[in-house]
């Protein structure tokens, strides 16, 4: 464990002072774009940060490819070298995007192909247990990956709307997924605990914890599009390559949920973001509009009109990723009615707190 730690620590002092660097030059140079209608913010901020946080991802990696703990880690390069060539151009995607508000269809046809030179290069579902029975064609597993890994980021950068946001949301997925990733390397491998989702993952735990000083309300600098696309992508790769540590025989009619955690643990922390996308692209297309022409109608933004402040709005998000993360976290380790004990009540709490505003304002209105 000492070793991740060490390299979340670097990921997080590199990106931390990378984003200083980062907004010092665009200061200097006036690179930021005007204040749109829908932005929250009242003065002109960077969106830049994304520079800063693949720097920290690239460094955290270099400088674990030099520790020995990681050397069953990187005996084949290739995989590594491709997520780190993929979160580049990916990257670079989204800084032109926030230099130059790249057509929608161009941006798109962007993400399809960093995701399927990803999953061409063997960064996919390896396998997918159904019923004891492990599905892994090539082609499949390639389709099914584009899908998953364009869907994750697309749903990362829907909710870019709010200081703090995107990577505080992350930050509390990502530590889920790696707690389950450890504890599943520990089931399957329990003589080295060393693998590329868990060391994905404590990079992406290390850059968020660098960032969020400086995205944080009042943000100085914000992540953009180059940002949050690569950690969508970052997020989904670490997914696609703990799937090949799963065993089929674990799988059974009764309890499929060890075999299909790599998938649902992803999704279920970006449900908020998944349900916000959904929710934007089918009314974008009623109105006849793209479907990623931006809008103010998000969930965060409903949250505000809903009654709850910029922060108030950003928690709802962190509280709801950290009920479903754990709770499926606990469907890996425990059987559903110990996890019933977990869930109904953090359900509860998580209404309570989301629905506040109406019994604040109704408390007000009896005075």
């Amino acid at each position: 464990m000492r070793a991740y730690l060490f390299i979340a620590l670097v990921a997080a002092i590199v990106t931390f002072f990378a984003t200083w660097l980062v907004l010092k030059l665009a200061h200097r140079f006036k690179i930021y774009p005007q204040i749109r209608a829908r932005d929250a913010h009242t003065r002109p901020t960077p969106r830049l940060g994304g520079i800063a946080m693949m720097l920290g991802f690239a460094v955290s990696i270099w400088v674990a490819s030099l520790l020995g703990w990681f050397h069953s880690v990187f005996l084949d390069p290739t995989k590594i070298i491709t997520i780190l060539v993929c979160a580049v151009a990916i990257n670079l995607l989204g800084f032109f995007d926030d230099l130059y508000d790249l057509d929608w269809t161009l941006k798109l046809a962007g993400q399809f192909l960093v995701a399927g030179g990803l999953a061409w290069q063997g960064v996919q579902i390896v396998s997918f247990p159904i019923d004891g029975l492990t599905i892994g064609s090539f082609g499949v597993s390639l389709v099914v990956t584009v899908f998953i890994t364009v869907l994750v980021m697309n749903a990362v950068n829907f909710i870019d709307g709010l200081d703090g946001l995107v990577a505080g949301v992350v930050l509390i997925g990502t530590t889920v997924f790696f707690f389950y990733a450890y504890l599943l390397t520990q089931q399957t491998t329990p003589t080295n605990y060393f693998n590329l989702a868990t060391l994905i993952s404590a990079g992406i735990i290390g850059v968020c914890v660098g960032f969020l000083p400086w995205n944080w309300r009042p943000a100085k600098i914000f992540m953009g599009d180059g940002g949050a696309l690569l950690l969508g992508l970052l997020m989904s790769t670490s997914a696609l390559t703990v799937t090949g540590q799963i065993d089929p025989s674990i799988t059974t009619k009764t309890n499929a949920v060890p075999a299909f955690m790599p998938l649902i643990l992803p999704l279920a922390i970006l449900v908020l973001p998944l349900l916000d996308f959904t929710l934007a692209v089918l009314r974008r297309l009623r109105a006849g509009k793209s479907p990623f022409a931006a809008d103010k109608k998000h969930i965060h933004h409903r949250l505000q009109d809903f009654g709850h402040s910029h922060l108030g709005s950003v928690l709802v998000f962190y509280v709801w990723s950290l009920l479903l993360s754990v709770t499926c976290l606990l469907f890996f380790l425990m059987p559903a009615h110990q996890v019933a004990v977990f869930f109904f009540p953090g359900l509860a709490l998580a209404l309570v707190y989301t629905v506040w505003p109406v019994f604040a304002k109704r408390k007000e209105s009896l005075k």
